[in-house]
């Protein structure tokens, strides 16, 4: 799998039949469990993001596509959900999930995030990178309810990416919403690994 970490489209020839799958899932999926490590990043105390790539789309197909079992037809709707998450050499994405246990809360809270998808942020060196929204569905309702799911592109300038590979640089994540301006600073090992994201 590391070979595919610079790959940016998920092809039917990319997926495993299921019978291989099978014998090996058990040993891959504790090869992601390590390296999703640094690819997740806590910001305040509900928000975590989950940041994307190649190999971790691959493996969200190939674990859908084995507990399904939809064949073709489901491989298709799969690839068009996933292929969008994967970076494309000058981003970063990130799967952003608030994770409250209880429902009354988890409903009440959300419904003060309305338009949350739209500020969080990078900081580094000066540099300010701000996210945005996959573009497959509105994240917000109508009356201002977010959801507990969001879908983030950051896109990155040539500058940019250069001064976010800059090893011990300090890099923050955050939020700019009036109800969740949380932050937190990129420890060096996940800053270094989504450096690997681009080109």
């Amino acid at each position: 799998m590391s070979t595919q970490a610079m790959k940016r489209e998920i092809t039917p020839a990319d997926i495993w039949p299921l019978e291989r799958y099978s014998v090996e899932r058990k040993a891959l999926k504790k090869a992601l469990v390590e390296k999703k490590k640094h690819r997740r990043v806590e910001v305040g105390p509900v928000a975590t993001f989950y940041f994307e790539n190649y190999e971790t789309m691959w493996s969200q197909i190939q674990e859908m596509l084995w507990i399904e079992k939809g064949g073709d037809e489901q491989l298709a709707d799969e690839l068009s959900a996933y292929n969008p998450l994967i970076p494309q050499g000058s981003e970063l994405v990130a799967t952003v999930m608030f994770e409250i246990d209880e429902k009354v809360r988890r409903e009440a809270f959300l419904r003060r995030l309305g338009g949350i998808e739209e500020t969080a942020f990078f900081e580094f060196e000066g540099e300010r990178v701000a996210a945005v929204p996959e573009a497959d569905i509105d994240r917000t309702t109508a009356d201002g309810k977010a959801s507990s799911v969001q879908f983030l592109h950051f896109p990155f300038t040539a500058e940019q990416k250069a001064r976010f590979a800059r090893p011990g640089v300090r890099v923050i994540l955050g939020f700019d919403h009036p109800a969740y301006s949380h932050m937190a600073v990129l420890t060096e090992p996940v800053r270094a690994a989504l450096a690997e994201d681009f080109d």
